[in-house]
C-alpha cells in the first residue's frame, strides 16, 4: 500500500445506510492512520461525519449542483481537483456511482465496488422455498469493499457518545427531568415496516403511566403534526419531531435510557451513540443484514411467520392481505421487553 493512501468514498442514501458507514470509516482511519478520506454523499451526511476524525465530507447535491447525468460529470470534474486519488470505494452500488466508478476507472483510479448480496437477499424474500438463514451484515460488505482495495481491518467498538455527545450541552430541557428516557421513532419511510398506530400509542399510555419521559421522534409535516397530538395526550410526553438539527438528535439519543423504533434509521442512529433498542419488524428481518449495530439480537420484537421477510426494505405491499407480521404484535409483548430492558439499563 502506498504512503498516505487517498480515497474517496461513495455513499448517497439513506440516512439508515449513511449511518452504517460511521463505524467502518471510524475502524479505518484507526488502523490505517496515514490515510486520507474523503466521504461524499448527500447534505444530510454532514452532521454524521464531520466529528469524525480524519475524515472529510463533500457534500452532493442532487436535486440543484449536480443534478442529471452532466451533474454526474460534474460531481467527478470536482472530486478530481481534491487531488490525486488511489482508491474510490463505492459502498452505494448505484446507477450514479457505478458511472462515477467508471470515470475514475477511466483515469487510472482502482475503483472497488460493494457486493450487495442481491441473489441471497433474493432467496431471503421469496414466497416458496425460502432461503431462510442470517446474511453477511452491511458492516462486513462495507468492510469487504475496503479490504478488496487492500485495506485489511476490522470493526471495533465505535464510541459514538463520545464522538456525539462530547460536551455538556443540554439539548432539550426536557432532559433534565427526572426518570427514565425513553426515546420513541413510530415511523418507517415505508408502511410495511410500522407498527399500526393505535398499538403504539396504547404503548406510549402504558408508559407514561409508569413515569417514564417519553421523547417522540419523527419528520417535519405530518408526522410532526400526530406527534404533537401524540405528546399532549401524554402526562410526560415531548415531541422533538421536526424541532431538532439532526446533531443535537445525536446528543439526545445518546443520553436516552432506551430508544423504541421500527425498522427504520432511527434504529441506527441511537445503536450510533451507543443507546440500547427495541425495534420492531414486519415485512423486514434482520437476517438481510441491517440490524443495528452490537445491539441485542432479543430485542428485535418480531413473530415467526413463513411470509416473513417479504422485503429486504419493506417497500412490497403485504401478499397476505392481512400485515400479520406486524397486526400479531400485541402491545403486551412489546410493553414486556420495553420494561426488561429499562429495567437492565
Amino acid at each position: 500500500m502506498r504512503k498516505n493512501p487517498r480515497i474517496l468514498v461513495f455513499r448517497f442514501s439513506a440516512l439508515g445506510d449513511v449511518a452504517m458507514t460511521i463505524p467502518v470509516l471510524w475502524s479505518l482511519k484507526k488502523q490505517h492512520p496515514d490515510c486520507e478520506i474523503l466521504f461524499v454523499s448527500r447534505p444530510f451526511a454532514r452532521d454524521l461525519i464531520e466529528p469524525i476524525e480524519g475524515v472529510r465530507f463533500f457534500s452532493a447535491n442532487f436535486n440543484k449542483d449536480f443534478k442529471g447525468f452532466w451533474g454526474i460529470v460534474k460531481l467527478f470534474i470536482a472530486l478530481r481537483k481534491e487531488g490525486k486519488w488511489n482508491l474510490v470505494a463505492d459502498l452505494h452500488g448505484v446507477m450514479r456511482t457505478r458511472i462515477l466508478k467508471l470515470l475514475f476507472m477511466l483515469s487510472g483510479v482502482k475503483s472497488i465496488t460493494i457486493d450487495k448480496g442481491r441473489k441471497e437477499k433474493k432467496a431471503l424474500i421469496r414466497k416458496k422455498n425460502k432461503a431462510f438463514k442470517p446474511l453477511e451484515s452491511t458492516f462486513d460488505r462495507y468492510l469487504g469493499v475496503f479490504e478488496k482495495g487492500g485495506f485489511f481491518l476490522k470493526l471495533l467498538p465505535f464510541p459514538g457518545k463520545i464522538i456525539y455527545d462530547w460536551d455538556d450541552e443540554v439539548p432539550h430541557d426536557a432532559m433534565l427531568m427526572r426518570g427514565k428516557k425513553i426515546g420513541v421513532a413510530p415511523f418507517a419511510k415505508h408502511p410495511w415496516k410500522q407498527w399500526p398506530e393505535d398499538k403504539m400509542r396504547q404503548l406510549l399510555s402504558l408508559l407514561d403511566k409508569k413515569g417514564f419521559q417519553i421523547f417522540l421522534f419523527g419528520g417535519r409535516g405530518e408526522e410532526q403534526q400526530k406527534l404533537e397530538l401524540w405528546a399532549s395526550e401524554l402526562l410526560n410526553g415531548h415531541n422533538l419531531a421536526g424541532t431538532l438539527t439532526l446533531d443535537k438528535e445525536l446528543k439526545i439519543m445518546a443520553r436516552l435510557d432506551l430508544m423504541i423504533s421500527m425498522d427504520s434509521a432511527n434504529m441506527h442512529l441511537a445503536s450510533l451513540v451507543e443507546t440500547p433498542v427495541v425495534s420492531i419488524w414486519g415485512a423486514t428481518h434482520p437476517y438481510a443484514g441491517f440490524y443495528g449495530l452490537d445491539q441485542d439480537a432479543q430485542n428485535a420484537i418480531q413473530v415467526d411467520l413463513e411470509c416473513r421477510p417479504c422485503s429486504v426494505f419493506g417497500n412490497k405491499p403485504c401478499h397476505r392481505g392481512d400485515f400479520a407480521c406486524m397486526n400479531y404484535i400485541t402491545v403486551e409483548m412489546a410493553f414486556e421487553r420495553v420494561n426488561k430492558v429499562i429495567h437492565s439499563c
